[in-house]
């Protein structure tokens, strides 16, 4: 069995997965804050990662990037999962309102937290993009209709997350929770955002590649395009990408093969919401920093 590091449990439909690679030291002081039985995914580190009582640590031997999270859920036997990463954790009593809202709403199946980052809980300004998004609120929904999300801020309904694939190996990091927004909306699903759940974030910037990131952002945009969008958009964000980053529109172009054998475009309901939200550019807010798996 799969016991919690926190002497509190909240409750147990919910199994929180944690993703950590090469950060102990706030891995130490986030861990004791998760309230739900905990399995923590160790993508690669260098050393091994601390050892928590009770918690079952999965070594991958290798750094998978945000798929790393696919295997905690497998492993998981309760209907829900949250995420978190190893320098956020879910504050008291968000886990188990997160847990009862999936179970009062079943249509939903991701419910996206507010973010507070830093010491001082600035609201990040993903949270704020997705409290004023234009989709509105589905009839008896349990909030904000959302198609975009921090992956370290979401509860997601188990069999729904794994049923579509989770997240995808090949976009590894940065701009991987938009494929999955669209797949869990195009099976059918409702994902919401509500703001009495909170996740506390407390990022370390120093030692970031931010080159490295600009350079897969504009990759994962192209090659998430490419694999769901119409062409009209692909070749939108195309040219979005070359001009944020040369190289990673070429890497997407490289992998533009693979992309075709993958592709699914959206239902029309689904890739009209993209649209909307585009419009108004709140699926272009930038998070204060994602993390680094």
């Amino acid at each position: 069995m799969t016991l919690t590091s926190s002497t509190t449990v909240e409750t147990d439909d919910v199994t929180v997965v944690v993703a950590t690679r090469n950060r102990h030291e706030r891995l130490r002081e986030t861990f004791p804050h998760h309230r739900a039985r905990t399995i923590l995914v160790d993508n690669g580190s260098d050393e091994a990662p601390p050892w928590f009582p009770g918690v079952r640590t999965i070594p991958l031997g290798e750094n998978r990037g945000a798929a790393a999270r696919n295997v905690g859920v497998s492993l998981a036997r309760t209907p829900f999962v949250a995420f978190a990463d190893d320098d956020s954790y879910w504050t008291p009593g968000s886990l188990a309102r997160a847990a009862a809202t999936l179970r009062q709403h079943p249509r939903v199946a991701l419910l996206a937290a507010r973010v507070l980052v830093g010491p001082s809980g600035r609201l990040d300004p993903v949270s704020a993009a997705m409290a004023a998004a234009p989709l509105g609120t589905a009839p008896g929904g349990a909030g904000p209709s959302i198609m975009g999300f921090l992956a370290c801020s979401i509860m997601v309904r188990r069999e729904a997350f794994l049923a579509v694939g989770g997240f995808e190996p090949r976009l590894f990091v940065y701009g991987e929770e938009g494929l999955l927004a669209m797949d869990l909306a195009a099976a059918g699903h409702e994902l919401a955002y509500d703001s009495s759940l909170v996740v506390r974030h407390l990022p370390q910037p120093a030692g970031r590649d931010n080159g490295m990131r600009a350079r897969v952002e504009a990759r994962n945009r192209v090659l998430t395009a490419m694999l769901r969008r119409p062409w009209g958009v692909v070749a939108r964000e195309f040219g979005a990408g070359w001009r944020a980053d040369r190289r990673g529109a070429a890497d997407a172009l490289r992998q533009a093969g693979w992309a075709w054998r993958h592709r699914r475009p959206l239902p029309p309901g689904v890739e009209r919401d993209l649209r909307r939200l585009w419009t108004t550019d709140a699926a272009e807010i930038t998070p204060v920093d994602n993390g680094r798996l």
